[in-house]
């Protein structure tokens, strides 16, 4: 297990996230940005500890993963559960979709999303 990065790596990591997106975060981007989904503020590429959510919700502490192909993999798999952990720990609820799930069910995934956004 790595130790936690500094926070000026994982800084810079964010960044190179956010304009390396994926399509499907790109996509999912156009949905969130601009308070457009139940007028709530998303940010992407957002450093939580030593990890860097896809998106986040702070006011509603929802947390937003995308998944490629890669994370099918056992040892992701695993990864990803830390990160959940870690990230629900701090009271986050964390939302996992696939990167498919996102570009061919776009509405679908922002029902759910919107559904986490309004509940409580």
């Amino acid at each position: 297990m790595h130790p936690p990065r500094k926070p000026k790596d994982i800084t810079t990591k964010a960044r190179s996230l956010r304009k390396n997106q994926t399509d499907a975060e790109s996509l999912l981007w156009l949905h969130l940005k601009g308070r457009h989904l139940a007028g709530k503020k998303f940010r992407r590429q957002y450093p939580i500890g030593p990890f860097v959510a896809d998106f986040v919700c702070a006011e509603a502490k929802l947390v937003v993963e995308i998944d490629g192909g890669q994370h099918a993999a056992q040892n992701e798999r695993q990864k990803d559960a830390r990160r959940s952990e870690y990230m629900e720990a701090l009271g986050y609820r964390v939302l996992r979709f696939w990167n498919n799930e996102v570009l061919n069910e776009t509405h679908a995934v922002l029902e759910v999303i919107r559904r986490h956004l309004v509940r409580d």
